[in-house]
């Protein structure tokens, strides 16, 4: 084992312009710092599209300290220059083991571009948040450089955008079909979901003397096989089959969630090109030993000292923060957690998180305040099944929508105590909850008299102890019937919260506001639908800033939809707004308060014949007074005037 794994971030010497940190503390990134270390070569080298931050919500810093807890030496090549004459692929030399490869946190299209296909002027995971210092699609890019450099070492790709490219998928970006990135990449193995598990165990697996080529049957694995498909297994439509039938993609869909979200997935295949693609099933959810192994590791919390003191965006906004659990129950159309994490919640030990909670009161920087304690979903912590078998038969991608489950333990007690506990710590002023919490889970009734009673009393301690004056929230839309493809829940929910939360603000004499976070242009909403909701949240008295253009993103219910206009589970044909201006017409009613919008929303509502939404947006607003309609009215009325003549003649 190295070294450098029993350290600890104490190991700063202050300085006055920024912080000296022994760079022995951090996974290797040069040769000098190998050399520091005593190693003549890495078992193991990680490429990762992001600046290297050692901390425990950047993956590759994860995989990392989890590797090499193992025993293994792992080196790190952050944000590598694919430019130049490549050294920076070569200065490392050849791992004993692997290459590593991952885009980053990010899809990295999402990194780059907005809803509308823009180039984003800053990159939020690089230091100074410098734009690009990552290519476009940097998994492709890597392991293709990666495989020509050293075509005998293997490359392993995990990461977000590995992970959901694993099939098939519509790219939103080249507004296209593309297959597996298998198919683009020279990679010989993706990792996909959360990859600490996995990567153990290829590296195992190597270690002990198998080739790349042999190794077929991990858990979380995708790769080109030449083995031949059980009975049991499930055989998907070619990726040249659903070029020509988007039909066929959108039930290929359908199995590739639901076995996501099972407990014990069936295999995969699709065939592309005429190699067929394997795709192992999930692991089984971590249990908290697990799970506490992988955040209890000695982890800095600290950008490299390589960036000499430059800020990191992502860096900043969570180096104080700490999660709880992985996982989401939530089965939103729209969001690609389940894809990547699963439904089944995997929580760590309370211990662990005020382990990890201390950890942070000793960061130099720390003013005594957690940023957020939460995880894909604020309030999932420690829920599950009451009775298991049940949800190791479930194939339903979401336990909250149409209704929450039955079967499903909401009892947020657990979560009560970690937030209770950790604001009883002395160096600790005050924790946020800046995770989304789902106000419908806290709020679900439960026949157990004592489970309502703490429910009610988690929606009270996280408005009044939690909030730090504002808390954003995601009703996503106020159209029931949009909500339903969102598989989200009626709005009413969202105006029980409201009076929840007004009532509890005044009781307590607090000021704090409700921030809702919507989403326009996402299948099946239409203009009509847009308009109501400025009308719905103009008389909340909502000015709303918290907004989004839907992006299609892979492997999510609502980008099949957005690509094949079909419902992947009912076949339905759905309506999307997929032009640019389509979707600019729809985003406008977010600004319906904007006076640079007004003459246009007026405009579309008079082409859609909603006078009625027209007076509640712009009440007193009498547009037929104006120069330009009447020209307009004038010359209409002239228009009829001269067909009902030649008519007459006729």
């Amino acid at each position: 084992m190295n070294d450098n794994s029993n350290r600890n971030s104490k190991s700063v010497i202050s300085n006055d312009s920024f912080p000296v940190i022994d760079k022995r503390l951090f996974l290797p990134t040069s040769k000098d710092e190998m050399d520091m270390l005593g190693w003549s070569q890495a078992d193991i080298i990680i490429f990762s599209g992001d600046a290297y931050v050692d901390h425990p919500s950047f993956g590759a810093a994860v995989i990392g300290r989890v590797l090499q807890k193992a025993g293994y030496r792992v080196a790190i090549v952050p944000q590598p220059n694919w430019r130049d004459d490549l050294r920076d692929f070569k200065k490392l030399g050849k791992p004993r083991l692997f290459f590593g490869v991952s885009a980053g946190a990010m899809d990295s299209m999402v990194n780059h571009y907005t809803a509308g296909r823009r180039l984003r002027h800053n990159d939020a995971y690089t230091a100074g948040g410098r734009h690009g210092m990552r290519p476009d699609y940097p998994t492709i890019v890597y392991s293709n450089i990666l495989k020509d450099l050293f075509p005998d070492v293997p490359v392993i790709a995990g990461g977000i955008e590995a992970s959901l490219r694993r099939v098939a998928h519509y790219d939103y970006w080249k507004d296209s079909l593309r297959p597996s990135i298998l198919a683009d990449s020279k990679v010989d193995i993706i990792s996909y979901g959360m990859g600490e598990r996995t990567m153990l165990e290829l590296a195992r697996r190597l270690e002990n003397g198998e080739k790349i080529s042999e190794i077929g049957d991990v858990p979380q694995t995708a790769l080109f096989s030449d083995d031949q498909p059980q009975d049991e297994d499930i055989i998907l439509y070619s990726f040249e089959e659903c070029l020509k039938d988007k039909k066929k993609q959108a039930l290929n869909f359908r199995h590739v969630e639901e076995e996501s979200n099972k407990m014990y997935g069936k295999v995969i295949w699709q065939s592309t090109g005429g190699k067929m693609i394997k795709i192992n099933p999930m692991y089984p959810p971590l249990q908290s030993e697990e799970i506490d192994s992988f955040y209890d590791l000695p982890y800095t919390r600290l950008p490299h000292p390589r960036y000499k003191g430059k800020n990191i965006p992502a860096y900043d906004m969570i180096k104080h923060s700490v999660t709880l659990h992985r996982g989401c129950f939530g089965g939103c159309a729209f969001c690609t957690i389940s894809a990547h994490q699963g439904k089944f919640i995997s929580s760590r030990s309370k211990a662990s998180i005020l382990k990890e909670v201390k950890g942070v009161c000793q960061m130099n920087d720390f003013k005594g305040y957690i940023s957020d304690l939460g995880g894909p979903s604020a309030n999932m912590y420690n829920m599950r099944g009451k009775n298991q078998s049940i949800c190791q038969r479930c194939v339903k991608p979401s336990c909250l929508f149409p209704i929450p489950c039955p079967n499903l333990n909401n009892d947020h007690s657990s979560l009560l105590d970690i937030y209770r506990s950790v604001n009883n710590i002395p160096e600790i002023k005050k924790s946020f909850i800046g995770s989304g919490v789902r106000y419908d889970l806290a709020m679900s009734k439960s026949e157990d008299k004592n489970i309502s009673q703490a429910n009610k009393e988690y929606i009270k301690e996280l408005i009044v102890n939690h909030v730090s004056g504002r808390l954003k929230v995601a009703p996503e839309h106020t159209s029931d019937s949009v909500l339903e493809i969102m598989r989200k829940p009626s709005f009413s929910e969202f105006n029980k919260f409201k009076k929840l939360f007004d009532g509890i603000n005044s009781e307590n004499g607090l000021s704090q506001q409700l921030i809702p976070y919507f989403i326009s242009s996402h299948p099946g909403c239409r203009e009509t639908d847009m308009a109501e909701l400025a009308v719905i949240t103009k008389n909340l008295n909502f000015h709303l800033e918290q907004v989004q253009d839907f992006t299609p993103t892979p492997m999510t219910l609502a980008t099949e939809i957005f690509y094949t206009g079909y419902h992947p589970y009912t076949g339905e044909k759905i309506f999307t707004a997929t032009s640019d201006s389509e979707k600019k017409k729809q985003r406008q009613f977010f600004f319906w308060y904007d006076p640079e919008n007004k003459e246009s929303i007026i405009k579309e509502l008079r082409n859609l014949h909603r006078q009625d939404l027209i007076d509640k947006l712009y009440p007193g607003s009498n547009m037929k007074k104006s120069p330009k309609y009447a020209r307009l009215r004038d010359g209409k009325k002239n228009e009829r005037q001269n067909r009902k003549n030649n008519n007459h003649k006729k």
